[in-house]
């Protein structure tokens, strides 16, 4: 059995994973904190958000940047210090590092090459909102940030389409819109909530069905982070009932059925290959050997 195990010790490096507040700064934890400070470095998404952080508990430490646009070079310095016995923080702006930000690369790397890796938890937006939403909490699918692009969209709304999960989406305020308007061509007129401002002042959550909160975000002006949540599949979809009805035949019947309805023989043997999600060869071999 290859297993790896790994252990903190006075003398190895070590890599924290430290949670920061989400909006307000009293939702760090203690050891967070000590975390924070006993450590050689902390690495940064962004120095001045963190110094900010830092500047607020009045802690003295050295950080280095480490985000989306420098995480392999970043990445092989922090390695290093971890070889020469450093202990390092990794944080984000706001919430668990490697959750839509930077840091799943460099927590590979590290367990790849033996280092001990330590999560020190706190708050989270993803299941900050959940807990909050109304929706089911029992199963739930995190999928971050959706594709940017029109096709990409489409391509991952389907896929999500079957779900029965609770789905939990990151979204800018800029696409939270045209990010909705997608879920409600793909889905349908599902249950949703928006929630913004999570633990800050001015925390907002907005329910209701799709169609009511595209409403509701087009009559004033969109500002802050939003989370995302969508109700899943509350029954079965008419694809999944239909794409069965062949089940029964041979594909030899499979293959006659199409061309009954018309096909030729060639479009007819490809038509219930896809059907079957088998090869096209291996389909007009089952229906030439009769």
């Amino acid at each position: 059995m290859n297993v790896q195990r790994s252990f903190a010790s006075e003398e190895a490096g070590v890599l924290y994973l430290v949670a920061t507040p989400i909006g307000n700064l009293d939702d760090i934890t203690v050891r967070c904190l000590n975390t924070l400070r006993e450590v050689d470095v902390i690495a940064c998404e962004d120095t001045r958000q963190t110094r900010k952080l830092l500047n607020h508990f009045q802690i003295e430490k050295r950080t280095v940047s480490y985000h989306e646009h420098n995480k392999e070079a970043s990445g092989n310095g922090l390695l290093q210090w971890l070889a020469e016995g450093k202990k390092i923080a990794l944080v984000s702006d706001a919430g668990l590092p490697a959750i839509s930000d930077p840091g799943a690369e460099l927590v590979r790397d590290a367990t790849a090459a033996g280092f001990p890796v330590i999560p020190v938890p706190g708050a989270n937006a993803a299941l900050t909102a959940l807990i909050a939403s109304g929706l089911p909490t029992d199963r739930f699918v995190f999928c971050g940030f959706i594709g940017r692009e029109n096709k990409e969209r489409r391509e991952e709304l389907e896929r999500l389409k079957r779900y029965p999960e609770t789905l939990i989406f990151y979204e800018a305020p800029h696409r939270v819109e045209k990010t909705l308007a997608a879920m409600r061509e793909a889905w349908g007129n599902r249950r949703a909530v928006l929630a913004r401002e999570l633990t800050k002042r001015y925390e907002e959550f907005v329910r209701g069905t799709l169609d009511e909160l595209l409403e509701w975000l087009r009559s004033g002006e969109v500002r802050g982070e939003f989370c995302v949540i969508v109700e899943g599949n509350t029954g079965p979809l008419e694809a999944e009932v239909d794409d069965t009805w062949w089940q029964s035949m041979s594909i030899v019947e499979h293959v006659d059925h199409y061309c009954a309805q018309g096909m030729g023989k060639k479009e007819a043997i490809k038509q219930a290959a896809d059907d079957r999600n088998v090869s096209k060869r291996d389909v007009y071999n089952e229906y030439h050997r009769e």
